[in-house]
């Protein structure tokens, strides 16, 4: 199940409403109006403009690595040559921020990156940072994926990193929404967007493991084949083994736990320790804080322990 399309990098998520093209149409909702709830810049070019070819990848960059501060608005003035007529664009590239529906700086030429940040820089001086905005908007996609909806979760974490292509918890979250619905080569492709050296954040380790889990769930075979195995020899702790597998990636955890936790109590050297260590997985899986977690723990402890 395909959920979100997803792209081969960072560049690839950026939403159609924080980089776009506009039209002598839409020039008026697209940049006036959108202004009114955030600096917006118009950037006027041509295909035949070399210097605008320079501009347009630093442009775009400039404005992501604002996080949603400010959106970007394209015109090609051979196809709408109006509105720069009106505004008095006489050579481009030009670019024009509009605050509040109105003009409110710019540049032309192909200037230096370094340049175009600090015009972006000091059109947002003082604008509050979205990130309290981006909490929020993550512990909605999280509710989402708590009430079983990963297609809801998955819309609103890719809405995250549409202004913010690094952010973790988003990305751990859609590669989470993309295991739960066993796209696991979606899953593949969003945890490769992590930074090498995050790889090691919790959220990241515990997707990246739960993705294990379930590409081992693909090899283990049917439920039910397993289950008739373990039925007629409980002692087959291979079966058992392979079944609290296949049923972690069914979802049914507790049940998944108890076998593990049986092969545990029957022969606690299995496969050098394996069904323990195979447990532990599971709980880094579905985190400290899951039921399933906290009561197969305390079931381990008494194993162990008692």
């Amino acid at each position: 199940m395909t959920i979100v399309e997803q792209g081969n990098g960072p560049a690839a998520m950026t939403p159609p409403d924080l980089i776009k093209d506009t039209t002598t149409q839409t020039f008026v909702k697209d940049v006036i109006e959108e202004s009114k709830r955030q600096p917006v810049l118009i950037d006027f070019w041509a295909p035949w403009c070399g210097p605008c070819k320079q501009l347009t990848p630093s442009l775009e960059k400039a404005v992501r690595a604002a996080k949603g501060k400010v959106k970007l608005v394209k015109m090609n003035i051979d196809e709408h040559p109006a509105i720069p007529g009106q505004m008095g664009i006489q050579s481009i590239p030009a670019v024009i921020a509009f605050v509040n529906g109105q003009p409110a700086d710019g540049f032309m030429g192909a200037v230096p990156e370094s340049q175009v940040t600090a015009f972006i820089d000091k059109l947002t001086q003082g604008m509050p940072s979205p990130e309290g905005d981006i909490a929020e908007v993550l512990n909605e996609a999280e509710a989402a994926m708590a009430a079983g909806d990963a297609a809801t979760a998955a819309s609103i974490y890719a809405e995250v990193l549409s202004v913010d292509a690094t952010n973790l918890t988003a990305l751990a979250g859609l590669a989470r929404c993309y295991v739960a619905t066993g796209a696991l080569e979606q899953a593949r492709q969003t945890l490769a967007l992590v930074p090498e050296s995050k790889r090691n954040d919790a959220a990241i380790s515990a997707v990246q493991t739960m993705l294990d889990l379930a590409e081992q769930a693909k090899s283990v075979g049917p439920v039910a084949e397993l289950e008739q195995k373990v039925a007629a020899n409980p002692l087959d702790h291979q079966a058992r083994f392979d079944l609290a597998v296949a049923l972690n990636a069914g979802g049914k955890r507790a049940e998944a736990a108890s076998h593990l936790l049986d092969i545990v109590k029957r022969d606690r050297k299995w496969d050098d320790d394996g069904a323990r260590k195979k447990l532990v997985q599971f709980f880094e899986a579905w985190g400290a804080d899951d039921d399933a977690t906290v009561d197969s723990r305390k079931r381990l402890s008494t194993i162990l322990f008692s």
